[in-house]
């Protein structure tokens, strides 16, 4: 219980206190921005400040910072510590980071950013990369809430009909001007999140208030915990409440929307904060139901979300919060493919004001998404193989971020400690995984090296490479020009 407040602190003064001072680095003004300057009431508009906050909430808040805490928590209630700590010091930051660039520069996509600071080659690299791992990510976030939302009908076709639903809409939210779809229906989306979250929030806190042990390792629990390595498991596990590339892609949605850079510290680096309150919150449930039930540690999350709402919630508010979980997942993945379609008209130059010109973009997305939904379809370990090659490549993204807010800082000649230390920590985790893990280590295919020697090869790696990254935004003084 104590952590669990703890931790809750750390989010709440985190927010006041550094968050002002990352915008303070950044420096947010009065400057014209991309909504107004380069308005096409299609990607590019204002919209108030309000839904854009509520926008980039259901953007970046994906499964992660629930199916993904159900899973981490099983490494100990020093989750609670971690989950706001990172949160703070990397996830906000690397939102942050993300939406005041791409707010700098057009409205660009990660694939700009990274073509504008850290050159053309390694720009060719990443953007074969991104498309890769946002293809999973769409894929990843139709079968999710399909396999939830069939949980609810219980008709025989009730899986493929909620599949094709799902993909049908993130067309849709995809080819349209973002004001049409995403815009409307986002804020009842958020309501629901909101309301769901709470719920569970005040339910588990009046349980706690009488029993403070739910919310503490009970020797049942300590026995059955994961026993692999915190780093770099748990860092990979929890992809979206910590640190998660993915925010980076969705950030230059909410940058062609926004109506001053003041805006910026609420919309990026508060909604990562609220992001990491829903971590916490799930995370608490998840550690409250494996005291009660022990034998749920060895069930999957999909189920262990289901005894949380059972057990914290009337039948109401539990589907109530389940469905909040459904719109979690479905309002990353519509955005994942629209910002697909983004980067790949940003690209190869293709505009994208013709609906002609976007559906030219948008059906070969359409192929390769179908192709990936019927093979992670086949059986459990298809797509448990397309949820790992998500989270793992969710922070190779995160890396790139930092790489480039680090050279568009030292460009600045700003603090670059700011992005570079967190970008480290991440470069080293996802390193680390790729080096150690193997099916020997209980995960799949990689290097398998012994834990050591992976830790010995990342940390080298890391510090090389955001040396690199100081020594070319020095280089660059004055050369990465805010258009």
């Amino acid at each position: 219980m104590k952590l669990f407040v703890v931790g809750l602190l750390i989010l709440l003064t985190g927010y006041f206190i550094y968050g002002k001072v990352i915008e303070k680095i950044f420096a947010p003004d009065d400057r014209e921005v991309p909504a107004t300057k380069y308005r096409d009431d299609l990607d590019y508009l204002v919209l108030p400040d309000w839904k854009n906050k509520l926008i980039q909430l259901l953007n970046i808040a994906g499964v992660g910072p629930v199916i993904g805490v159900i899973i981490g928590i099983k490494f100990g209630d020093i989750v609670f510590l971690l989950i706001p700590i990172g949160c703070i010091l990397a996830g906000a930051v690397h939102d942050f980071t993300a939406g005041m660039m791409s707010l700098r520069n057009k409205g660009a996509n990660l694939t700009g950013l990274v073509k504008l600071t850290a050159g053309k080659k390694l720009h060719l690299f990443f953007a074969l990369f991104l498309c890769i791992a946002l293809l999973l990510v769409v894929a990843v976030f139709i079968t999710t809430p399909a396999q939830l939302l069939a949980g609810l009908l219980h008709f025989k076709y009730a899986l493929l009909a909620s599949i094709i639903a799902i993909f049908i809409y993130y067309i849709a939210a995809t080819l349209f001007p973002v004001d049409k779809i995403i815009g409307k229906i986002y804020p009842i989306f958020g309501g629901l999140l909101l309301l769901g979250t709470l719920a569970l929030f005040g339910s588990l806190i009046w349980r706690a208030l009488h029993t403070p042990a739910i919310l503490a390792e009970s020797p049942e629990f300590a026995a059955g915990k994961f026993t692999a390595p915190i780093i770099p498991m748990l860092f990979v596990t929890i992809a979206c409440g910590i640190l998660s590339g993915f925010h980076a892609t969705q950030a230059p949605i909410v940058a062609r929307t926004i109506s001053s850079e003041r805006q910026a510290k609420g919309v990026f680096f508060g909604m990562m904060v609220l992001e990491g309150f829903i971590a916490m919150v799930w995370a608490a449930g998840a550690l409250a139901v494996y005291n009660k039930a022990p034998e749920f540690m060895g069930k999957n999350a999909t189920a262990v979300l289901h005894r949380i709402t059972g057990e914290f919630l009337g039948s109401g508010l539990s589907l109530v919060v389940v469905l909040s979980v459904i719109v979690l997942a479905v309002t990353s993945g519509d955005t994942a493919m629209r910002s697909l379609r983004l980067s790949l008209a940003e690209m190869f130059n293709i505009d994208q004001k013709p609906v002609a010109k976007r559906l030219l973009v948008v059906f070969p997305l359409i192929a390769v998404v179908s192709g990936l939904l019927v093979w992670s379809s086949v059986d459990n370990k298809s797509f448990q193989m397309l949820w790992i090659y998500f989270v793992w490549s969710n922070q190779v993204i995160a890396v790139f971020t930092f790489l480039c807010g680090t050279i568009y800082l030292a460009s600045k000649e700003k603090p670059v400690i700011v992005t570079a230390l967190p970008g480290m920590f991440i470069t080293f985790v996802v390193t680390s995984y790729i080096l150690w893990i193997s099916p020997a280590h209980g995960g799949p295919l990689g290097f398998g090296l012994d834990l050591f020697d992976a830790y010995m090869v990342a940390g080298f790696v890391s510090v090389l490479l955001f040396i690199w990254a100081i020594m070319r935004g020095r280089d660059n003084i004055g050369k990465f020009e805010e258009q």
